[in-house]
């Protein structure tokens, strides 16, 4: 049973790495779809009045070359005047990436929500509350930003923006009011990730069918199922920079561990969509530099603004002996738990990034990491699971100061 009991985490750590992996994968192949067809769309160009491609109903065409060819992609004002016998449909990238980055939501954080998502400190959550917030943020975000696109606010395409962008920013920050800063982001990232997918599965891929369909009857498809579809695309487009940050933000613990993180992640999140804003009218022939200007600002802003201020010096050791048996014995129930060769906290079969903290070399070794996240971002132990105190990181914090010091 022992063995049972330990192969299960190491189990679902494998099972994290193959569905990581897959994430990544469907990921790419969705987010560079979308980036294609965007410049695509901003990059063709109107045919001549009158010419065979005008009369054809062609809207915009390019000339490109890639890999030893030459390309001729066409756009369709509506339709072509016949239906094609083999047409090509984008629509399994989305899927598969949204079915892969919430399987690995599951395994990563709701198949453990004590250590992943609750933080004490923070709010004092069951993990069937700390679930149930996850799952019904995805379900809010959705049902409301639907129903703003279905309203009046979407005619206006800047106000909309700002609605939508303020949305999400009230989401991140009632999420960082009820979660750890690493499960909120993450979170606020699956929403942006699920209203994504919800696009291309209620609206863009029906729309797409609806016209085939009246295509298939002989009959002339309807123009405002294209342009709905055309809406959702765009949006898409802008929420990749976003969620592509906070995809990789729990390798940051400096961003989600703020004390503002919600107001942390609302600057990068805009930075990116500026800099995103840049690209798609770089596409259409304007270059506009104050956009790349204005997301960069926002990035120096956030990374002067979050920097870590300078510890205060250390008061030296009397009994360097003693003070590292206490410091051992600190690190031994509140870190080595997870931080071993052999971890005894549940849901951990091997130590998280590598690093283990069983004796004093290998302590030492890590001083620098051990400060930066117990010490000076108070990231570890995460969700603060093994309750260390204030006390406690202080004596460390005083302990790893001398010992950084010494090896200098």
């Amino acid at each position: 049973m022992e063995v049972f009991a330990y192969l299960i985490p190491y189990g679902l750590e494998w099972l994290n790495l193959i569905v990581r992996w897959l994430h990544v994968i469907t990921g790419i192949a969705w987010i560079g779809a979308s980036f294609y067809f965007v410049w695509l769309d901003n990059s063709i160009r109107p045919p001549a009045p009158g010419s065979e491609l005008a009369k054809k109903g062609v809207a915009g065409q390019l000339w490109a070359v890639h890999g030893g060819g030459f390309y001729n992609p066409q756009k369709y004002l509506v339709a072509p005047a016949e239906l094609p016998k083999e047409l090509h449909w984008f629509k399994w990238e989305a899927y598969s990436t949204w079915l892969s980055g919430f399987a690995l939501l599951t395994i990563a954080y709701y198949f453990n929500a004590q250590a992943m998502m609750i933080d004490k400190a923070v709010a004092d959550l069951s993990s069937g509350q700390a679930i149930g917030i996850g799952i019904a943020t995805l379900v809010i975000g959705w049902t409301v930003y639907d129903l703003l696109c279905r309203s009046k606010l979407a005619q206006y395409e800047l106000w909309f923006g700002v609605t939508v962008f303020a949305l999400i920013v009230g989401a991140a920050y009632v999420l960082t009011h009820l979660l750890s800063g690493r499960a909120a982001y993450i979170h606020v990232g699956a929403m942006i990730g699920t209203i994504m997918v919800a696009n291309v599965l209620m609206l863009i891929i029906p729309g797409q069918r609806k016209m085939v369909e009246a295509m298939a009857a002989g009959k002339q498809p309807d123009p405002k199922h294209g342009l709905k579809a055309k809406q959702r695309s765009v949006h898409n487009n802008y929420f990749t920079l976003p969620v592509l940050f906070i995809m990789i933000s729990n390798h940051y613990a400096m961003t989600y561990r703020n004390d503002h993180a919600w107001l942390v992640l609302a600057l990068i999140m805009a930075a990116g969509v500026f800099i995103r804003h840049f690209f798609n009218l770089r596409h259409k022939g304007r270059v506009e530099w104050r956009y790349p200007a204005i997301g960069v600002a926002l990035l120096v802003a956030v990374a002067v603004a979050i920097a870590p201020k300078a510890p205060v010096a250390a008061v030296p050791a009397v009994d360097p002996a003693a003070q590292f048996k206490s410091v051992h014995a600190i690190i031994a129930q509140r870190c080595a738990t997870c931080h071993s060769a052999q971890p005894t906290q549940a849901g951990f079969a091997t130590a998280p990034a590598g690093m283990m903290l069983d004796n004093e070399t290998e302590i030492r070794q890590h001083a620098a990491q051990i400060y930066k996240q117990a010490i000076e971002l108070k990231a570890m132990p995460i969700g603060n699971l093994t309750n260390m105190t204030e006390a406690e990181r202080s004596e460390l914090g005083a302990w790893l100061q001398q010992t950084m010091q010494g090896a200098k």
